[in-house]
């Protein structure tokens, strides 16, 4: 599409209420875009990638503009990630600023800044993660993320989904994991498919699928999903369930709780129990202790792990925030294990590329007694999946294609 110095400015007006990071990304766009109604869809397409085009390259285009501000900031994406020429950006620039950002050269810069990742992010990588590995995670992280969606097992069959969907001319493949997923090459509206709105298809990164299949929840248990969010995880718990047994949606967040009664109603299950608790501790929780099959705790996070979703979530993040995440990760993962029974099995998740919110959480559990790891791996050989990340599960945008994710499996051993 042609630039023009109204879209420009418009592109230059939204980056500068994101970048103050106070609000995630989406939510100031959405809010932009209702205040500018009479843009179109291609015009707010543009101003949407252009915002997003500029976070994925942040670090990097503030090395390559002298004194950055949002609008010198969208020249240099449009020039050094876009490719535009100089001479078609002769009347929104100067030309030396053109020059500049043409002759300005990615070498020699820091780790940090080329895998567009903040140094203290890098700093927690480094014990566990070499040089090129994480270059490797913060390029993919860099690379926005492709639309997955998991085939409701309880209304159709993957196999008629796909057939369906390649029929009607979209670009979709099946996922190399999950045995529900669908992967799509472009980002249809899907939320407008007969196939969504009855039901037959949730939006769900496969990662998070895989969830369901590690807990491997049964007909007719009971069974909890402790931080149920918008219910995702909940619904493909819920399907392995065959619609039996009974299944708890625990969330503090009432918003959250509210966005997944649609989508239960849409799902045709009828063991989902939603329910608002005030806390980890909420006596709603405490009544059910010792009473439980399996529990998934997906527990609250960095969100690194979703970085070609939410680019800006890395700058809205801090050392200091991930500490106070991991001691409140403790804690709900502590209120989750006295839901079980003797034999139970709890996993443990997020969607954190962070030791310090994953394998440190899961091994604090494990030296306190009474529960015990079972590894992944073997579970998943278990479903034939060609997944190997040793005992516990370590997704990666760079190798699975999926968003950054870590889970765990325990089994409760006593009390």
């Amino acid at each position: 599409m042609e630039l023009t110095p109204p879209l420009l400015q418009l592109a230059t007006q939204a980056l500068d209420l994101v970048l103050d990071f106070k609000r995630p990304a989406d939510a100031v766009l959405s809010a932009f875009f209702r205040e500018n109604r009479k843009l179109g869809a291609r015009d707010r397409g543009f101003v949407a990638e252009a915002v997003f085009g500029v976070l994925r390259r942040y670090r990097y285009l503030s090395h390559v503009v002298p004194a950055a501000n949002p609008r010198t900031l969208i020249i240099a994406w449009l020039i050094k990630i876009q490719g535009m020429s100089g001479a078609a950006l002769e009347k929104f620039a100067k030309p030396e600023l053109v020059d500049h950002i043409r002759s300005a050269r990615p070498e020699g810069l820091p780790l940090a800044v080329t895998a567009e990742l903040p140094d203290w992010v890098v700093d927690k990588l480094r014990p566990s993660m070499s040089d090129a590995d994480i270059l490797a995670l913060g390029r993919a992280l860099q690379q926005p993320a492709p639309l997955d969606v998991r085939v409701n097992t309880q209304k159709t069959d993957r196999d008629v989904v796909l057939a369906r969907l390649q029929a009607e001319g979209m670009a979709v493949e099946i996922t190399p994991f999950s045995p529900w997923g669908l992967r799509f090459k472009d980002h249809p509206a899907i939320n407008r498919h007969p196939l969504f709105l009855d039901g037959s298809l949730e939006v769900q990164d496969e990662g998070s699928q895989l969830l369901a299949l590690l807990l491997e929840a049964r007909r007719g248990e009971m069974v909890c999903d402790f931080c149920a969010g918008a219910g995702g995880k909940t619904l493909a718990v819920g399907a392995t369930m065959a619609s039996t047994g009974r299944l708890y949606a625990f969330d503090v967040a009432e918003k959250r709780l509210a966005k997944l009664k649609p989508r239960l109603a849409r799902s045709g299950l009828s063991n989902v129990m939603p329910e608002l608790i005030a806390s980890e501790n909420d006596v709603r929780v405490k009544r059910l202790a010792g009473k439980l099959d399996r529990v998934l705790v997906d527990a609250p996070c960095s969100g690194l792990g979703t970085l070609r979703r939410n680019p800006d979530l890395k700058f809205r993040q801090s050392a200091e925030s991930v500490a106070e995440l991991a001691a409140k990760q403790a804690s709900i993962v502590r209120a989750a294990a006295r839901l079980l029974k003797v034999g139970g099995r709890l996993v443990y998740a997020t969607c954190s590329i962070l030791p310090e919110e994953n394998e440190a959480i899961v091994e604090g559990l494990v030296a306190e007694g009474g529960f015990a790891l079972q590894p992944v791996n073997e579970i998943l050989a278990q479903h034939k999946i060609p997944l190997d990340t040793g005992p516990m599960l370590k997704l990666s945008p760079a190798i699975h294609r999926t968003d950054g994710f870590f889970a765990a499996v325990l089994t409760k051993t006593g009390a």
